[in-house]
């Protein structure tokens, strides 16, 4: 069985982004050498998160109203987290949206439903944040 691994690094300059990383993680599994296993993507953050979903921007703006509905950032004062820090909503927007995504490879691609892609979800932005890539398989 073969294995693989690569950190994406990330410097998101906003406090909140969405960032299609498909292309990325197909760079990854074409220089794995795998063409039937898995791919786990993982944010190595606990204020960012990996997930699937459309590329769509109205379907991001519609996240980014949802989510701050969900955990407003403003006004910081509302979280008992925030002593140290402003960023207690991220944590919350990240627990909703997820850690990682496990994806299926077959025949050397990576096996999406229709319109499916991966994304990285920045929630506190300033500052370098990394994503892993495993692959495994044959």
């Amino acid at each position: 069985m073969k294995s693989y691994r690569k950190e994406l690094w990330f410097d998101i300059k906003t406090r909140r982004a969405f960032i299609n990383i498909t292309p990325q993680v197909n760079e990854c599994l074409q220089a794995s050498g795998v063409t039937e296993g898995l791919a786990l993507v993982n944010a190595m953050h606990i204020t960012a998160s990996v997930f699937i979903n459309d590329d769509e921007s109205g379907l991001h703006h519609d996240y980014e109203v949802w989510l701050e509905k969900l955990a407003p950032h403003e006004p910081v004062r509302q979280y008992r987290h925030n002593g140290y820090e402003d960023n207690a909503d991220a944590h919350l927007k990240r627990q909703v949206m997820g850690r990682e995504v496990v994806v299926a490879i077959t025949g050397g691609q990576l096996d999406f439903g229709p319109w499916e892609q991966i994304f990285y979800g920045e929630f506190d932005g300033g500052r370098r944040k990394r994503v892993l890539v495993k692959i495994i398989g044959e």
